[in-house]
């Protein structure tokens, strides 16, 4: 499935052990996961493998989930997103499949965006 601009991309929460998080959300829901190091794996939706979410192995952070937006244009949203009131909190990083930074809106909630490499 093609990735939309701007558009509700992926869920990421924390947890404190990714093994065990792992192991409970297969036998509560049947989860598969995509292991892409030793402290975070995604969140399989489907047998086709399409990941809705993912799982960072650390603290668990205030509010929760993290959203996750893609952009086709990541120094234009990161341009959007202070340009809009927004703050930075972590500039862009590469990371397996693109790169994302995070931010916090107006309000105090962290997001994230992100753009494939």
């Amino acid at each position: 499935m093609p990735h939309t601009h701007h558009r509700i991309d992926y869920l990421e929460f924390t947890v404190r052990d990714l093994a065990a998080a792992k192991r409970f959300y297969s036998e509560a829901f049947g989860w598969s996961f995509n292991d892409y190091a030793p402290t975070y794996a995604g969140i399989q939706a489907d047998e086709e493998g399409m990941e809705v979410g993912g799982m960072a192995e650390g603290e668990p952070r205030p509010g929760g989930v993290l959203v996750v937006l893609y952009s086709t244009d990541l120094p234009a949203s990161e341009a959007a997103v202070v340009a809009a009131g927004g703050t930075i909190t972590t500039p862009p990083f590469d990371f397996p499949g693109g790169r994302r930074f995070h931010f916090h809106d107006p309000s105090g909630n962290e997001l994230a965006v992100w753009a494939a490499s």
